[in-house]
């Protein structure tokens, strides 16, 4: 199997070159964790449209997309099975941990 941790760090240079600009006035008057949700919803749909959906389970999907739709502030429930899901998962971790937040703050969690 191959290390795919090499990987990430590239993907997520391009995503980010990909990803729409964000200026101070897209965000201006949010609070932090609306800035957050705001960034986070602009990461997945960059990552997704780079990584394309085949390998995600519609589960994975929808869990993720609720955990947006809350504002970003329901319980983390979002447990990434596949190997496209856990590439996915990583990405984003690692594109949220650019923008200033915690690697904490993405929904990713298998009980």
């Amino acid at each position: 199997m191959t290390d795919r941790r090499f990987h990430l760090l590239p993907m997520s240079v391009v995503l980010l070159c990909l990803a729409p600009p964000v200026g101070a006035q897209d965000l201006e008057g949010l609070t932090w964790s609306e800035q957050k949700c705001v960034l986070y919803q602009r990461a997945v749909d960059a990552a997704l449209g780079f990584q394309g959906l085949d390998g995600l389970r519609t589960e994975f999907l929808t869990r993720n997309q609720s955990f947006i739709d809350s504002g970003c502030q329901a319980p983390a429930d979002v447990c990434p099975v596949t190997e496209a899901e856990l590439e996915l998962a990583n990405l984003l971790t690692i594109m949220t941990m650019n923008e200033g937040m915690a690697s904490t703050f993405v929904p990713f969690k298998c009980s």
